[in-house]
């Protein structure tokens, strides 16, 4: 647990700079003077949102579960879009099912934060690979469906900053993007790679289109951040030609259904994509493992999918 990176300020001066002190001091980890501070801040702001997270974490850490489970609600019900991720530290305490943890608004302000580093830390720190291996997967799938690996509309879920766009380059007659994060699609905008680029929650942005009017819809590390892709997947389908393709990437859950992680992302089962697949009507054209990054040089089990309507 740690304390968000994004807040907004208290409006009061005095409030804000003890509150970087608390998260200072969580970041030192003295969570003893990380809580102080914390109350100290809500004794100036009590409707400070931030700070009650601030708390709620920092008295998780020093082992204080009704505490800590009291201010990070708080926390939520001031801010129930959840930009402060709470509800992935109160699923920790079974407080919300973990199908509840990540929100809209916690993605959302997650990637506004990541923007501006985005594209280094994957490809760096994280040694991302995700777009080069679907890209390829493609290739392969269309090689063993016997069709040509250009493709007309294509559908770029949870595009980012257009790292997918890249590795299709020269592939698609046209290519849309969606994104939640407002300054992720600034960022693929600059690119200059997308005929459209669409600010907004994927399942929402699928129903709005026209039923089978794409020929590939692809997902690079998306689903991590969902728990039950049903309803991605009957969207995706109903937009798909017949023949369509649907190319993804998740990490891998060994065991039924899909869990949160604790790196705070959703793990899916083999189990249960082969059956959503077979129940919402894709046939499998490759069902792979694979890693598209890495975690303090570890290797990240995942599964690589392309599935055809």
């Amino acid at each position: 647990m740690s304390p968000a990176s994004t807040y907004r300020s208290s409006g009061d001066l005095l409030a804000d700079r003890r509150y970087e002190y608390a998260r200072a001091a969580f970041e030192e980890q003295d969570f003893e003077a990380a809580a102080d501070l914390a109350r100290q801040v809500l004794d100036l702001v009590p409707h400070f949102a931030a700070a009650h997270a601030l708390l709620g974490r920092a008295a998780a850490e020093l082992s204080q579960g009704d505490v800590a489970v009291a201010a990070l609600q708080r926390a939520l019900s001031l801010e129930p879009d959840d930009a402060l991720g709470v509800r992935l530290d109160l699923a920790r305490f079974g407080a919300v099912t973990p199908e509840e943890a990540i929100t809209d608004g916690y993605v959302r302000a997650l990637f506004d934060d990541y923007a501006p580093r985005f594209e280094r830390h994957l490809t760096q720190s994280l040694a991302y690979r995700g777009p080069e291996l679907l890209a390829d997967a493609l290739r392969r799938a269309c090689s063993k469906r016997l069709r040509t690996d250009r493709f007309g509309l294509t559908l770029d879920l949870g595009c980012g900053t257009g790292l997918m766009a890249k590795a299709l380059e020269g592939c698609c007659a046209r290519i849309e993007g969606v994104d939640l994060s407002p300054r992720m699609i600034e960022k693929a905008a600059k690119e200059k790679l997308y005929d459209a680029l669409h600010e907004g929650e994927l399942v929402g942005f699928l129903s709005g289109r026209a039923a089978c009017e794409a020929d590939l819809v692809i997902a690079a590390d998306v689903f991590v951040y969902m728990a039950d892709l049903g309803a991605a997947f009957r969207e995706i389908r109903r937009v798909l030609k017949k023949g369509g393709l649907l190319a993804f990437t998740v990490q891998v859950h060994e065991g039924d259904g899909f869990i949160l992680g604790e790196d705070a992302r959703y793990a899916h089962g083999e189990a249960y994509l082969s059956a959503l697949a077979a129940d919402v009507g894709f046939n499998p054209v490759l069902f792979e493992r694979v890693s598209t990054r890495e975690d303090r040089g570890r290797p990240v089990p995942g599964f690589l999918l392309v599935l055809e309507r």
